[in-house]
């Protein structure tokens, strides 16, 4: 196995555990939920839509295979290190491009292969010269053009590349990306922070099919703290209708904007929750992706009617979904007590299993609860489950906090959860301020004042769990990764004695370092979260970094870190850590040679056996006597 040192001395350093249960089947089952084949959402090529790609961790780590469906063949693509989680194929089918970074660092640039596979003597070529390194900022692919975005410390560059040479069309020091090409490549929809919120971006539409290719054609902003979200342009030779999300009426919607006319058309439907959606593939109806309460629904718009039908799919949560040519739906579903699958819904009604990976899939879990906890802010939607044959409570709970912060947990499969329960913690999630699928408000009430307000809410659901008998007060652990790490590491600093372990994995711990290293598009969402960049706003930035409260922090903490990490780097980590260790408090850390997460599921298995193995510890008194803690 690879060392992977500690930051400091021997005793702070984590170690993996050989296993985590005695009993053999149970320690099998929770191995089998990560190791378990699993595959992303195909996508197809527009022109030959039997030539598809998806990403699996069929090998051990996540890359990027193709599937031949007339052929019913499959390659793998990539093999890399770090593994491969970015990638498309051109319309004609011919080729793949895949995102290429360093040690997952996330910097790097396109690279193409034939769709058929290349010689083994032969390698992977740069799938757009004349473009430079970057961090990923958008792509779309036509017949005979790309539109490629990168973004650098200078800010954003798109290109669009023909016939091997590639123009620079919109160059900006603020955060932009690439939306979407029309089908006949002669717009370019970009998505654009130059009014300073990259939080609520405009969209720009470019002209770049004749001389004077990145001329602007048109502009659409809905003003401050109102964003628009590109969704693609329709599927026909020559039409300018533009599908756009907005959020008019503070919650996440639908409009079709025709560029040509500067004419729009808003989608009211009568449907709580947020919306998504995608075109038909003749251009007359929309696959309509409904969010609500941690849960979905799909239903198909017909344009000219206005009428909206519910596809008949599982309870859940869709990761994804697209229509094929023939009309038939296929979905990526998930929902907490049964493995994710690859589904596809057919114009006759029939429903089956899409794609189903060689393997045993992997065994089920337990099912999510909903409860809703009172706060003078509106109501905070938790999600709980507690192990199989479990008595009532009080029980040993471990509340797990998603990232984003602009994300929610849903109805969906974990591995990680059903570790949790199977080793017999109850589970609470907490869709806190900041998360999506509950409103704008909602998601924009973290503005100014991010972390604090996020923890007033996991604190009305600890004091539910805790006033209702579901959870025991003195074995309530603070675990999350990006985000949700550094609310973790936030919680044991600013409510220490609601928590008696606190884990954080590749968190945000010293902000002010955190901006000075992290990749640009994230300083431009710092500088929108916070109102400013740390020169500006110091006191914010003081507030909401947990290296503020170390101090103060009375529980055992885990930290897991990646060297390559660009979201969340490695230098503001060694910073909490040196401080903690000056303040000679309990921790132990774990790095591991990758970026943000891994995507080798052996680095995953120990990602999740350290951090169960020393909670048990603590909670036991077998890592740190209490004393030490208290």
């Amino acid at each position: 196995m690879r060392h992977y040192r500690g930051v400091n001395a021997a005793p702070h350093s984590a170690t993996v555990p050989d296993t985590l249960f005695d009993d053999p089947a149970a320690e099998a089952r929770w191995r089998a939920r990560f190791t378990a084949p699993r595959v992303s959402l195909p996508q197809w090529a527009r022109d030959a839509p039997d030539r598809c790609l998806y990403t699996s961790n069929a090998s051990g780590t996540w890359e990027v295979y193709a599937w031949d469906r007339a052929t019913g063949t499959h390659r793998q693509v990539t093999d890399r290190p770090h593994g491969t989680h970015i990638a498309t194929v051109t319309p004609d089918g011919a080729q793949v491009w895949w995102f290429a970074d360093t040690g997952g660092d996330e910097f790097g640039g396109w690279m193409t292969e034939p769709f058929s596979g290349r010689p083994a003597d032969e390698q992977p070529q740069p799938a757009v010269p004349g473009t430079t390194p970057g961090y990923p900022a958008g792509l779309d692919l036509g017949r005979h053009s790309a539109a490629i975005g990168a973004s650098t410390e200078e800010g954003t560059t798109v290109w669009i590349s023909r016939e091997g040479r590639a123009h620079i069309v919109y160059r900006s020091e603020h955060d932009a990306g690439v939306g979407a090409l029309s089908r006949d490549e002669r717009l370019l929809a970009i998505m654009h922070s130059e009014h300073g919120d990259s939080r609520h971006p405009a969209v720009r539409v470019l002209d770049v099919g004749g001389p004077a290719a990145g001329s602007r054609l048109a502009e659409k902003w809905d003003g401050a703290g109102n964003g628009l979200e590109v969704l693609g342009f329709a599927p026909l030779e020559g039409d300018p209708r533009l599908l756009l999300g907005h959020e008019r009426r503070g919650r996440e919607e639908l409009l079709i904007w025709d560029v040509a006319a500067d004419t729009e058309t808003e989608i009211a439907l009568e449907l709580p929750g947020e919306l998504s959606a995608d075109w038909y593939p003749d251009g007359t109806a929309l696959l309509v992706a409904h969010q609500y309460a941690a849960r979905s629904t799909l239903h198909r718009y017909q344009l000219a009617t206005g009428e909206l039908s519910a596809l008949d799919i599982p309870r859940g949560t869709v990761g994804g979904a697209a229509v094929r040519p023939d009309g038939t739906v296929e979905y990526a579903w998930s929902c907490a007590d049964q493995p994710p699958a690859i589904r596809a819904l057919h114009p006759d009604g029939t429903d089956r299993a899409l794609l189903r990976p060689q393997g045993e899939p992997a065994p089920g879990s337990q099912p999510l609860a909903d409860q809703f906890v009172a706060t003078p802010h509106g109501a905070v939607h938790a999600l709980v489950a507690t192990p199989a044959g479990a008595p009532r409570g009080p029980l040993p709970t471990v509340f797990l906090l998603h990232g984003g912060p602009h994300a929610a947990d849903e109805d969906r499969f974990s591995a990680v959860r059903a570790l949790w329960l199977d080793a017999g913690f109850a589970v609470v999630h907490v869709n806190y301020r900041g998360s999506t699928g509950y409103g704008s408000a909602w998601r924009d009430a973290i503005e100014n004042r991010p972390g604090l307000t996020e923890l007033e809410d996991v604190a009305a659901v600890h004091d539910w769990a805790i006033s209702s008998g579901f959870a025991d007060p003195a074995r309530c652990v603070v675990e999350g990764w990006s985000w949700g790490g550094y609310l973790a590491l936030l919680a044991v600093g600013t409510q220490p004695r609601r928590w008696a372990a606190g884990v954080a994995g590749s968190p945000v711990a010293d902000f002010v370092a955190a901006y000075a290293d992290e990749m640009e598009p994230l300083r431009a969402f710092d500088r929108a979260l916070f109102g400013g960049s740390p020169k500006e706003r110091p006191e914010r930035y003081r507030m909401a970094s947990p290296i503020s409260y170390a101090a103060d922090v009375r529980a055992p903490v885990l930290l897991l870190a990646g060297e390559n990490d660009p979201r969340c780097p490695i230098r503001q980590i060694d910073n909490y850590l040196a401080r903690f260790t000056e303040l000679d408090k309990p921790y132990q850390c774990y790095r591991y040679h990758a970026g943000h997460g891994s995507l080798i599921v052996a680095e995953n298995l120990r990602h999740a056996a350290i951090e169960v193995r020393f909670v048990r510890d603590v909670l036991l008194g077998e890592l740190y006597p209490r004393s030490t803690r208290w």
